[in-house]
């Protein structure tokens, strides 16, 4: 068969774009305070790490087990190195309860608040964003299965600079309790030049 001459064929005339399309229709500032928003997520995810290497690597073993035992952590911290929010919230929750010398309580609800804030994670990094409303407001299109029915949902509330700020703010308290779970027990965080025992020492001199 020939082509169907009714056809219309087209493509898109990138230089007649508006500059910074898609995104051109939002004010720079909401754009900014997305980003930060999404980057201190990524600020969490590498604390939980550093935090799991504390909690794990403070954790006492049999002097006979020592050798396995290290072997053995070599290889898990391998594996969180590459895991996304959710696993890493029960790692940290896994090692954190696994320390006897734990001296946070609440780590059960910390765990429960960073998971609740990966769901609003995903909807930041993944959504697609509507126009904004005449506040600036816009509603990220972002569908996610439910857990409970099976069925999918869509999120339905706009979101705005203030929102966005907020978010950015929880998202600080956490990495800050994350981090309390480590200093509060005496050691220094990794990377940090705060106050506390270091866990680990390099032999460079």
């Amino acid at each position: 068969m020939g082509d169907d001459e009714s056809v219309i064929r087209a493509i898109i005339d990138r230089e007649s774009l508006p500059k910074m399309f898609p995104t051109h229709r939002h004010a720079p500032e909401f754009w900014e305070h997305l980003g930060r928003a999404i980057a201190s997520f990524g600020f969490l995810e590498d604390t939980l790490k550093k935090a799991y290497f504390s909690l794990t690597g403070t954790t006492p073993v049999a002097r006979e087990d020592a050798k396995r035992a290290v072997e053995q952590w070599g290889k898990r911290l391998e594996k969180v190195m590459t895991m996304r929010l959710w696993e890493l919230a029960n790692e940290f929750e896994g090692a954190a309860t696994a320390n006897p010398n734990r001296s946070t309580e609440n780590i059960g609800e910390l765990v429960a608040d960073i998971k609740k804030a990966a769901e609003l994670r995903n909807i930041l990094c993944h959504g697609s964003w509507m126009l904004p409303d005449n506040e600036g407001k816009s509603l990220p299109r972002f569908s996610k299965k439910d857990r409970a029915t099976g069925g999918i949902v869509q999120f339905a509330d706009k979101i705005g600079i203030e929102y966005l700020s907020q978010v950015q703010a929880h998202v600080t308290d956490l990495i800050c309790s994350v981090i309390d779970t480590v200093t509060h027990m005496g050691y220094q965080f990794p990377g940090s030049a705060g106050p506390g025992k270091p866990i680990w020492q390099s032999d460079k001199r």
